[in-house]
């Protein structure tokens, strides 16, 4: 029985998501991305903060009242990311089979996407949706790993698996709370809806994120802990950190500089590169390197898998070997992209910022 609620929880998480995105009240915006058909910006609903609120407080309840296991998402979370694979793979099928074709592969056409941008009943952007139903379900995935982690050792828990899952939920909210700038980022505006978003949000965001916990739940404190302490805490967290202010101020500068290009920002006042209508931004975080967001998204990474501890374990060290494996490659093609859409300025522009994502290295 427990295998068959197991399975049926993300999809019950996916469809609560789905409702309260439509229900609960949100901010309408202008983003980035302009509707083809129209040439007028694509108007976003945004109410991703309130419903991670809405789902915690729902989960608090359940637990206080005893209904719910408080680990009960560690507890089921084999058959729930079984269940949440095919959801994610037949959900694929939905969105790209009906659109034209984009290439002449099948298969490519599967794992890209054919449409940029879907909306249902006219106000839920399907990428949004997405985003949020994966963010809530990692959110839950980490407070139910956690809490079987101190059921399992109490007093003796590991501390870093509670910096772990504090840091992490920071960085949820931070995503959350920031959903507006997310419409100016690469997702959003150059990226098809196929098996690699959908599935990516649905079963790889909320199941693997947490991966650190998948292999070290079960584990007591471990030896760098037990002898550095808070030391190695505040370190661990002090990296993470690190890379959240190179992340987050890169893209709030250029969302700054999209939304109001003669505004400064953090007391930078914009320095551009311009050929006729097109111009680039080429200082403060975007002239220490080109994706410098990039180099703190691994940062963040690496300071999650520090916090636990673990240093001989893999599980933890998986997050931040995919980042790198992930955003080493798409500044490949993000470049390549960027080479065809601006011609010469993009020359001038990599002449001025010659590195690519670590400053004065790579």
């Amino acid at each position: 029985m427990d295998w068959l609620l197991g399975a049926i929880t993300p999809i019950v998480v996916f469809g609560i998501v789905l409702g309260l995105n439509y229900w609960v009240p949100g901010t309408n915006v202008d983003g980035y991305v302009e509707d083809e058909a129209t040439g007028r910006p694509i108007r976003y609903r945004l109410n991703g903060l309130r419903v991670l609120f809405v789902m915690l407080v729902f989960y608090g309840l359940l637990g206080g009242l005893g209904w719910l296991p408080w680990d009960w998402f560690y507890q089921v979370r084999w058959p729930a990311v079984i269940s949440a694979c095919v959801v994610g793979l037949i959900y694929t099928l939905v969105l790209v089979l009906p659109a034209e074709p984009v290439t002449n592969s099948l298969l490519k056409d599967l794992f890209l996407g054919r449409t940029k941008n879907l909306h249902y009943f006219g106000r839920t952007d399907v990428k949004m949706y997405l985003y949020l139903a994966g963010a809530v379900l990692l959110a839950l995935n980490l407070l139910g790993f956690a809490a079987h982690h101190y059921l399992r050792f109490g007093p003796n828990s590991n501390p870093g698996v509670f910096l772990y899952t504090a840091l992490f939920a920071f960085f949820l909210l931070d995503y959350l709370f920031f959903e507006r700038v997310h419409l100016y980022t690469y997702d959003l505006f150059a990226e098809r809806v196929g098996f690699k978003l959908a599935w990516g949000c649905l079963v790889f965001y909320p199941f693997f994120y947490v991966v650190g916990l998948w292999g070290t739940a079960e584990l007591g404190a471990p030896s760098v802990i037990e002898r550095f302490g808070s030391l190695w805490l505040v370190l661990s967290a002090l990296v993470f950190f690190a890379g959240w202010g190179l992340a987050r101020g890169a893209n709030m500068q250029k969302y700054y500089f999209k939304r109001f290009p003669n505004r400064t920002f953090l007391g930078i006042t914009p320095v551009t590169l311009s050929a006729g209508n097109q111009t680039l931004l080429c200082n403060g975080f975007w002239g220490a390197a080109r994706h410098i967001n990039y180099l703190g998204e691994v940062l963040m990474a690496l300071g999650l898998a520090l916090a636990l501890g673990h240093l001989n374990s893999p599980w933890p060290w998986l997050y931040p070997i995919y980042y790198i494996l992930l955003l080493f490659p798409r500044e490949r093609d993000d470049d390549q992209r960027c080479a065809e859409k601006y011609g010469e300025l993009w020359v001038s522009y990599r002449a001025k910022v010659p590195h690519r994502i670590i400053p004065g290295l790579y």
